[in-house]
């Protein structure tokens, strides 16, 4: 069996075979570009050839900034001819994260596309770094633009070799607290994964992708630009993440992919047009319901996609159930960056929902005594960046990664998550209550947008929550009613410990922006117990308020 390629010899594999086939879709103003599988491999081989002629060495760290968009995969790509080390930055990172990626991973170069706060992040780059602007209305001019780079240098001549264990990503994980820690991956690691999905995915017919969760995650890096590569599937990219439903419309990737928060908004969207009572007496009528399932799927631009998937977090089961009854089945899956995002999912024949499917026939799971779900296989890191310490933590003494989180597998072999290791808290009771699963069971109610669990310091725990939109347009007694219908039906099914005993209703919304949310849109819990602890504690003190408004 011949060895694979890697990502940047499968590019060039690609613009020899169907030079002029379209590979990559983006929006400018309103107006598509379409760029070919050539004229994506000649930019990308031009701009490393730039790199090159700016003075950087093989092995050199290159940021790259902004918001997903065909030079971001051509900037990567780059990065990747020229035997470069790629390093995403998030589009609304904070200046304190960009400092420390930049000094931490010591980046000679940094790629700079259109993002929100543009001048927050420029001020905490390094002065000496390389700024190259990206060609896209509203970057601020740089001493280097990625067009006249381009446009002076011949594409380099063969991509860089490099050993297959060397670095070839720096992703850094966003973390709930302190600094990020710089996860490296290699050549090895990524032809492993690749290799993987491609067996258990393969492209069903003409395969086209939606570009627009973070490319600085290691997910949307591996299941939507390198898988794209090999799929030889297009890519479509937002001008801006407020136009993702129209988008989505236009696009109709064959394959989708969100986070919680976007399949509630999805759900929220529809609910808006379509009641809930209405949408059930439909959905009980035969000929209708199918006529309606089908203008549905069609009117969000998922009538092509069959393969929808949900990770970052658990998707509560009754959202899962509610897209099913519409004949959208989600997949749920599990991975973390420090194993390439590969241990687990649901898949097509295979789909138990609450779980996240099965392990990969190549990716060995077992669970420590305390249950924490342990990982090993080819795709898992070497290790942190500089950080040995943290690397010898991060293994067991026999080498399997402790992944952090706490899990379950039933008879059948399908995983379940329970839980984080450290998110598990005792309350002044002396009593341990572990949150997820308690937090999965409120995501029922659809008023709720983001919630957390708090208890240290309480008696009994109570639940901090965001409103959705419909919670934040119902008068506030509904919304009371239906928060404390929820709390008694949850309450019913836990040990007496572990009842809630307040809601806290925020009057701030949870964004990246505030520091509530990190970039891949999970909760600090650390930033909800410093902000909202102390109105917990005075709230437990009134016994009668169930419910207490945060003025």
């Amino acid at each position: 069996m011949s060895e694979p390629l890697n990502p940047v010899q499968m590019l060039l594999a690609r613009a020899q075979q169907t030079p002029d086939r379209p590979y990559l879709h983006q929006p400018v103003q309103g107006q598509w570009r379409t760029y070919t599988w050539a004229e994506v491999a000649d930019q990308s081989r031009r701009m490393a050839a730039a790199l090159k002629a700016l003075g950087l060495p093989p092995g050199s760290r290159v940021a790259i900034a902004g918001m997903n968009t065909a030079h971001w995969f051509m900037a990567d790509f780059a990065a990747g001819f020229g035997g470069y080390v790629g390093v995403g930055l998030y589009p609304k990172q904070a200046p304190e994260a960009v400092r420390f990626i930049m000094g931490h991973s010591e980046a000679k170069a940094v790629f700079i596309g259109p993002m929100p706060d543009a001048d927050h992040f420029l001020a905490a780059l390094p002065p000496d770094v390389i700024r190259i602007a990206l060609p896209y209305p509203g970057v601020a001019p740089q001493p280097y633009s990625w067009d006249e780079l381009v446009a002076k240098h011949e594409p380099l001549a063969a991509p860089v070799e490099r050993g297959p264990d060397e670095p070839w990503s720096l992703i850094y994980t966003s973390g709930t607290t302190g600094n990020p820690k710089g996860v490296i991956l290699t050549e090895r690691n990524l032809k492993f994964t690749i290799a993987g999905l491609l067996r258990m995915l393969p492209a069903r017919g003409a395969e086209h992708f939606l570009s627009y969760l973070p490319l600085a995650h290691a997910f949307e890096r591996g299941a939507v630009e390198s898988t794209s590569l090999y799929l030889n599937a297009e890519v479509s990219f937002l001008e801006e993440l407020e136009k993702l439903p129209e988008t989505l419309a236009r696009v109709r990737p064959t394959r989708f992919f969100g986070v919680p928060l976007v399949w509630t908004r999805i759900q929220a969207g529809i609910l808006k047009q379509l009641p809930q009572p209405k949408l059930d007496r439909i959905l009980r009528i035969p000929l209708l319901s199918g006529y309606v399932k089908r203008k549905i799927r069609k009117g969000l631009g998922l009538d092509r996609c069959w393969f929808a998937v949900s990770g970052a977090a658990p998707l509560p089961l009754a959202v899962l159930l509610w897209f099913d009854r519409l004949g959208i089945p989600i997949y749920q899956g599990y991975g973390m960056t420090e194993n390439s995002i590969y241990v687990s999912c649901n898949l097509p024949g295979a789909n138990r929902y609450g779980s996240v499917g099965r392990p990969y026939e190549d990716s060995l799971v077992r669970l420590s005594p305390e249950g924490e779900i342990q990982n090993k296989h080819p795709g898992v890191t070497p290790g942190y960046y500089k950080d040995p310490e943290k690397t010898r933590e991060l293994f067991t003494e026999d080498g399997w990664l402790k992944t952090g989180d706490l899990g379950r597998i039933d008879p059948d072999g399908y995983l379940y998550i329970t839980g984080r290791v450290k998110e598990i808290f005792k309350t002044l009771k002396g009593k341990y209550v572990t949150p997820a699963p308690i937090e999965g069971e409120f995501c029922s109610n659809p008023d709720i947008e983001q919630l957390c669990l708090v208890g240290a310091g309480l008696f009994q725990p109570a639940l901090v929550v965001s409103l959705s939109a419909a919670g934040r347009a119902k008068p506030r007694a509904d919304v009371e009613q239906g928060l404390l219908a929820t709390m008694e039906q949850v309450n019913a099914k836990l040990e007496p410990h572990e009842a809630v005993a307040k809601i806290i209703v925020t009057k701030d919304a949870w964004t990246i922006d505030n520091g509530i949310m990190t970039p891949t849109m999970k909760v600090r819990r650390a930033e909800i117990e410093k902000r909202y602890g102390p109105l917990a504690e005075k709230a437990e003190k009134n016994r009668n308020q169930k419910i207490v408004w945060q003025e």
